[in-house]
């Protein structure tokens, strides 16, 4: 689908979309458990793709009220379990474009007592999962890539009963946050030794708070986050059961920062965007407000009500190392295009191994829209100064981050932008172009 977006003025008051992180592993979770209601959660492609798997493995997932087949409806959703013992799927598990759903069941996989197989969509298909498999084997599990190339399709063989091993931080938090998640209900537990440093720290520290709602324990070695751990433990045979039974999903920080974004470079000279839902949390991708702040934008946060309130401003470039927060290079690198100055991003190496490669594939539609940059292995630098946005035709690639931050950049630019693929932001913000018409965009589909 196409997206006409024609520079606008931008004000008035959005909601932040529930946390696509958070919702995943609270599925999960709750999958584990004997049974939870998982309250606001957000209701997308990706963690539709975990409502199936929990519910391949032998639980289920319904709306608390209304049509049971309607996810998306509900406000609530109530997850029957599989008591931390699930069943070998009767079918293969199909995790469409969701690497996190891929990862995490794997593990979930390696506790079922026979074969799971499990698959995506071609982007899916060409991600890394070799670390996460090597580690299952070294627990004793029979984990391969069907191609021998460690990418999707998958096949597992359980149960794992738990141990020691060793992985690599830097390819993927997921791959630690996989183990703790299935390592608690195993009979010895999991220590996970970091091999090398941990990158996007925060999204393990997000896992090491939603287990600790859910009564699990599970630490980091030797700091107290996640950053700067040397690894990680869980203990075997933990019952996960949050209190009262349900979890209520936080606000999305990595939604959050477009709206911070077009705020800071399309709000109405006399007013202002204001964000709701934007309450504290372990979400690394909080920095966005301060990256704002330091660019020079008029942002205020009340973490007490979690609202953000960000005016249109002068922006100036800065350096950014987004080693812990790679979802938010795309929305740095828009705002660097109207910042004066440039926007040096650096520790990005793992940024290319998303949906997509998302520093070439920022580094090269924002060029097309007229922006300058210089693109090297592990920096993405944006030299606002040189660049002049106007209107042309861009590519989504197919990923959700990068259709919102072209977007984003549309409001600055001068005359229409027409960006192709835009209904990919259903993987992680299905009412994101409705939410910019509300606040003012003049968008077409």
């Amino acid at each position: 689908m196409d997206i006409h977006l024609t520079r606008s003025d931008v004000a008035g008051t959005a909601r932040a979309p529930p946390s696509k992180s958070y919702t995943h592993r609270a599925l999960l979770a709750a999958g584990y458990s004997d049974g939870a209601t998982v309250a606001s959660p957000l209701v997308s492609a990706d963690t539709k793709a975990t409502a199936r798997a929990v519910t391949a493995f032998g639980g289920s997932v319904t709306p608390e009220k209304g049509d049971a087949d309607d996810l998306a409806a509900a406000d609530s959703l109530v997850v029957e379990g599989f008591g931390g013992r699930p069943s070998v799927p009767a079918d293969v598990i199909d995790c469409a474009n969701s690497g996190t759903t891929t990862r995490l069941v794997t593990a979930t996989a390696a506790l079922a007592d026979g074969g799971t197989v499990l698959t995506g969509d071609s982007s899916l298909r060409s991600r890394p999962q070799g670390p996460l498999l090597d580690a299952l084997d070294e627990l004793g599990v029979r984990a391969e890539s069907t191609r021998g190339n460690g990418q999707a399709p998958l096949v597992v063989f359980g149960p794992l009963s738990g141990g020691d091993v060793a992985i690599p931080g830097d390819v993927s938090s997921q791959y630690v946050t996989a183990l703790l998640m299935a390592g608690a209900v195993t009979d010895d537990g999991i220590e996970v030794s970091l091999t090398t440093a941990l990158k996007s720290a925060p999204y393990v520290d997000i896992t090491l708070e939603l287990l600790d709602a859910f009564g699990i324990t599970a630490d980091p070695i030797g700091s107290e986050t996640a950053a700067g751990a040397e690894g990680f433990v869980v203990p075997g045979g933990q019952t996960y059961a949050p209190e009262d039974g349900r979890y209520e999903v936080p606000g999305d920080f990595s939604s959050i920062s477009y709206l911070v974004a077009a705020g800071a470079v399309a709000a109405d000279p006399d007013d202002a965007v204001r964000i709701e839902g934007a309450r504290p949390s372990a979400q690394g991708d909080a920095a966005i407000v301060d990256i704002a702040d330091r660019m020079g934008a008029t942002i205020d946060w009340d973490r007490e009500n979690g609202i953000i309130t960000v005016e249109r401003s002068a922006l100036s470039g800065v350096a950014v190392d987004v080693g812990d927060t790679p979802d938010l290079l795309p929305t740095i690198a828009t705002l660097g295009a109207v910042a004066d100055g440039d926007t040096r991003i650096t520790n990005c190496e793992h940024v290319r191994y998303k949906e997509t490669d998302r520093v070439a594939a920022m580094a090269e539609e924002l060029e097309k829209l007229g922006a300058e940059t210089t693109e090297e292995r592990d920096v993405l630098t944006i030299h606002g100064s040189e660049s002049d946005l106007r209107g042309t035709t861009v590519d989504g690639r197919a990923d959700h981050r990068i259709v919102m931050s072209l977007a984003v950049a549309a409001l600055a630019a001068e005359g229409t932008t027409t960006i192709r693929g835009g209904e990919h932001v259903d993987v992680s913000f299905p009412g994101f172009f409705e939410t910019m018409a509300e606040l003012g965009a003049r968008v077409e589909r």
